[in-house]
């Protein structure tokens, strides 16, 4: 397991989350519409956009502002109509669809706002998916997990299933499925549009304290202000564009 996700006291510190020169993500006017004729909608028109390693940016914006398209976008889901988007200076729309698919795979993990995890698969199950997918041996990789699941605090917890966990647990075997893989780019949508005000902050607290460290970068998409006072950046969008910029509180 990658030694920056163990719980050791110094994680998390200032100095180990300097942002780093390195760009993790450059996108250039990156535009995409929906829809033919007089229904044709836009909705990322010509947004430009970079995040560095050793940050965590927020992404608000009311429903409808374009954020879901945009990080479907940069995360290498959804093509855009112009625009390109370097991850590690590479251009990842100019791969094939099985690069694009290894790319997601060992580079960017995902924590959904609704979890998605499998109910009828144990939590250990669960989180050692990512390594399942690269064709990893089963007994090894649901040790991984159980590594995993203690390094976000839920030691012991491996062969429950999911429903007799609560949300903020919920949660925490979803990040730990996330960071398996030890993926560069970590993308959290809405991850706690269904938590409690208190176990919300607790989760964004754990992600930026043992998670983002000087070789990740952590984007997050949100409504909830009560966590804003954790980014490192906040970036605002309204129709399709960037129309705001605020340095975090941290």
């Amino acid at each position: 397991m990658s030694t920056d996700l163990q719980p050791a006291p110094a994680a998390g510190t200032a100095t180990e989350r300097t942002v780093s020169a390195l760009e993790a993500i450059v996108a250039d006017g990156l535009t995409k519409s929906f829809g033919e004729g007089e229904a044709r909608m836009t909705a990322v028109d010509r947004v430009s956009f970079v995040a560095h390693f050793g940050e965590m940016v927020f992404i608000v914006g009311p429903s409808g502002s374009g954020k879901t398209t945009f990080l479907s976008m940069i995360s290498g889901i959804l093509r855009p109509d112009a625009g390109t988007v370097k991850v590690k200076g590479v251009d990842i729309w100019t791969m094939t669809n099985d690069q694009l698919a290894d790319f997601r795979l060992n580079t960017i993990g995902f924590v959904f706002q609704d979890y998605h995890l499998f109910p009828r698969l144990t939590t250990a199950e669960n989180v050692a998916i990512p390594l399942i997918l690269k064709q990893q041996d089963w007994n090894a990789s649901i040790a991984e997990a159980n590594k995993y699941l203690a390094v976000v605090g839920l030691q012991g917890r491996g062969e429950i299933l999911p429903v007799k966990l609560s949300g903020g647990e919920q949660q925490r075997v979803a990040i730990a499925r996330a960071i398996i893989g030890s993926p560069q780019i970590l993308i959290l949508d809405e991850p706690t549009a269904s938590l409690d005000g208190d176990t919300g902050k607790m989760i964004i607290a754990f992600v930026k304290e043992k998670v983002l460290d000087a070789h990740r970068c952590i984007l997050i998409v949100t409504h909830d202000a009560r966590i804003n006072e954790y980014a490192d950046r906040i970036v605002h969008m309204e129709d399709g564009h960037i129309t705001g910029l605020d340095k975090g509180t941290q």
